[in-house]
């Protein structure tokens, strides 16, 4: 048993932060059923870790049977998830109005860029250009050159595709209570400003400056910051705390060095920050490995993807794991009675067409035109 067995969610094929959304909730037990097009039909990419755990339909929408079988998916389902822009489900007749005539206790969540209102709603972006919205890019740019971009761990999937599974769940939830559906107007740019919450406190209170790279967090001070060690690899100091400070400073043999007595004097942090550089440039990342990790000064080596597979750490915690050759990221977080399985591999595009429609009633002459299918799609 998991945390979400027994729920239905229907999930319009997309990219990006909806199918995290509904990877995250695949993996906690959710039955996904993904409405793929015709054209993926007989796909199977192992590398495509957003699809695991998934079931797939292939659906032409084009056509009114592949509508009708959408629909048929809808009214067995608990939830649904769409990341299209504004107006487009509304267009293939499957809009949240519809569907709640069809399933009054549906869930309809909505994971758009811009959100479904705006001067924006409609125009074409990507998490770029929604976390530059948000303010949350600005707050990450360094001092000597502009805001660069990142793999979108901000956006698409920490202010989109976790605030979808989020929303979702809150919605199943009151939706069991109340017996009633209602939509999610879940939005890349909204989702990352919400991530900007507590710097946002900070700013109103005066204890954060806008200007680039001047607070504690974002690059300024000596005590919090990436370093680049002899061998060209880096490491990561977050001694923020005196306490932590201190050991670090014990650590280092700098404890009676003058120009690290006063940790919060911003105006000698950028003399203290080129003084630790050129310690930190001393010896090799494993070294500062040996001396810092298991110690409380707050302490990281900076990893590649690959080796962070292989810190003891995270073997420790399981926090990576194998599926058909792939090392992916494990489901999260742990619970600690209905544990998740291990996700399923990904599944060939279509697979499961044929068994969930005729579980619902459909014959295989509708199942082949509504697929689009056997005349080519």
């Amino acid at each position: 048993m998991t945390v979400l067995n027994g729920i239905r969610i229907i999930e319009f094929s997309g990219l990006g932060p909806a199918p995290f959304a509904c990877m995250m909730l695949a993996d906690h037990g959710a039955e996904i059923i993904r409405i793929d097009r015709p054209e993926r039909r007989t796909i199977r990419d192992t590398s495509d870790i957003l699809s695991r755990g998934k079931k797939s339909v292939v659906l032409d929408l084009k056509c009114p049977e592949g509508i009708e079988a959408a629909k048929k998916l809808i009214a067995s389902a608990d939830g649904l998830v769409e990341g299209y822009r504004p107006g487009v489900m509304e267009k293939l007749g499957l809009g949240p109005d519809l569907c709640a005539e069809i399933n009054p206790k549906l869930v309809y969540g909505r994971l758009t860029g811009w959100g479904q209102a705006g001067p924006l709603a409609k125009s074409a972006g990507h998490d770029l250009n929604y976390i530059a919205l948000s303010g949350a890019l600005q707050a990450m740019a360094p001092a000597d050159r502009p805001a660069q971009p990142s793999p979108g761990f901000v956006g698409d999937f920490g202010g989109g595709g976790m605030l979808m599974a989020f929303g979702l769940v809150c919605a199943l939830f009151e939706a069991q209570r109340s017996g009633k559906g209602q939509v999610i107007d879940a939005s890349i740019c909204e989702g990352s400003a919400l991530l900007t919450a507590l710097i946002s406190g900070w700013r109103e209170s005066g204890e954060w400056r806008e200007e680039p790279a001047s607070n504690i967090g974002n690059g300024a001070a000596p005590f919090y910051n990436v370093y680049r060690c002899k061998d060209a690899l880096d490491i990561t100091v977050g001694a923020i705390e005196p306490k932590f400070y201190a050991l670090l400073l014990e650590k280092l043999g700098l404890t009676e060095d003058p120009l690290f007595r006063k940790q919060m004097d911003q105006s000698n942090w950028p003399n203290a920050k080129a003084r630790f550089a050129e310690i930190f440039a001393q010896r090799n990342r494993d070294d500062w490995c040996a001396l810092f990790e298991g110690a409380d000064v707050c302490f990281a080596p900076v990893l590649t993807m690959s080796e962070a597979h292989r810190h003891a750490q995270n073997i420790s915690n399981q926090s990576f794991l194998e599926i058909d050759g792939v090392t992916q990221p494990a489901p999260a977080p742990k619970f600690s009675r209905t544990a998740a399985p291990k996700p399923e591999a990904v599944s060939e595009t279509g697979r499961d067409t044929r068994a969930i429609l005729r579980e619902l009633g459909m014959t295989d002459q509708q199942i082949d035109l509504a697929e689009g299918a056997r005349a080519g799609g």
